[in-house]
């Protein structure tokens, strides 16, 4: 045999044997590499005058639960407030500690979630929702403080009016005795100003339930990112007048009534973000009732906000059955079992 054609030969089946060997090894990594991990959420509520709150729970969950992103789990009060109209959803929580129902909110001193066991706390308590005892206030600061994740659903920023801290994270609030002690008002105008109003008045106004329009104001931001410049809510509830610390706040989007009724000729805040020591939070007016819930705005947004508070970014895409500036969208909820 020619020598030359010797050395070649014996070049080609040792680059064969060692390609084979690199392939075995990237199949081998790629077959032991373990899945992503999940992110940890655990939503809580229990107390809310939104009586849809124990199916918009279990909503919520199931909406996590299908981007493949997270892990839910649900803890509750055991005095439970407005839960009769929708109390079939109870069960489905998995909480296995005893619950009473009651007629008016009624606080549980042995409320305290181990929330640093969590990546992100998403709250869907509401208007009146009994204070929290001290050791769960404290442990919920530190939790944000030091990085944790909160996103605040609807009615769940009228909660807590007493509790300086918490209004602090959400930024802005409605209802609950708030006032101009509170901080200003911060709405944009419509000329696409924002302005920060220090004028006196109560915090908290909406009218009807309708389709209104929610303008984007930060195009850039991870959860709005992607998002028509102005699109549809389903029938939902357009808070107005809200005020608070307004610290560390960003504005994403506004809204603005179009009900016959409407409380206030200006664009008024529907998605705020704000920073508390290390954690990230992510206030939403939208979700009154079910079919608020089952907005594809809502959805998205909410799913979005979750990831982002927990990770600083947002890996999800915006569907293709988006609403519109003409067109609301929505999905009707199936529940999974």
């Amino acid at each position: 045999m020619n020598y030359k054609k010797f050395l070649s030969l014996g070049l080609f089946f040792t680059l064969l044997i060692l390609s084979t060997k690199t392939y075995s090894n990237q199949v081998s990594l790629t077959e032991n590499a373990k899945p992503p991990k999940k992110i940890k959420v655990l939503i809580i509520d229990g107390q809310n005058n939104h009586g849809v709150w124990p199916k918009s729970t279990i909503m919520m969950k199931q909406y996590l639960e299908e981007t493949g992103l997270f892990k839910v789990d649900i803890e509750r009060t055991k005095y439970l407030w407005k839960a009769e109209g929708e109390q079939d959803f109870l069960p489905l929580a998995g909480v296995e500690k005893e619950t009473t129902l009651v007629k008016s909110p009624k606080q549980d001193p042995d409320f305290c979630p181990k929330f640093r066991k969590y990546d992100v706390v998403v709250s869907n308590f509401g208007w009146k929702a009994a204070s929290w005892s001290e050791k769960a206030q404290k442990s919920f600061e530190k939790f944000i403080r030091k990085g944790g994740g909160f996103v605040s659903v609807h009615a769940a920023n009228n909660s807590f009016p007493e509790w300086l801290d918490y209004n602090k994270m959400i930024g802005l609030g409605g209802w609950g005795g708030r006032d101009e002690t509170n901080g200003p008002y911060v709405y944009y105008n419509n000329d696409g100003e924002k302005i920060v109003d220090n004028a006196p008045g109560k915090a908290g106004s909406h009218g009807s339930r309708h389709e209104f329009p929610v303008t984007i104001r930060e195009n850039n931001h991870p959860i709005t990112k992607g998002m028509p410049k102005v699109w549809l809510t389903t029938a939902d509830e357009c808070y107005a007048k809200l005020r608070g610390p307004a610290e560390n706040m960003t504005i994403l989007a506004t809204g603005k009534d179009q009900s016959k009724k409407a409380p206030t000729n200006r664009h008024e805040p529907i998605f705020i973000v704000t920073e508390y020591g290390k954690g990230k939070v992510f206030n939403t007016i939208l979700g009154h009732d079910a079919v608020s819930f089952e907005s594809v705005g809502f959805i998205t947004s909410f799913t979005r906000g979750v990831e982002w508070v927990a990770t600083g970014k947002v890996t999800q895409e915006i569907p293709s059955d988006f609403s519109t500036q003409d067109k609301s969208s929505s999905r009707p909820f199936v529940l999974k079992k």
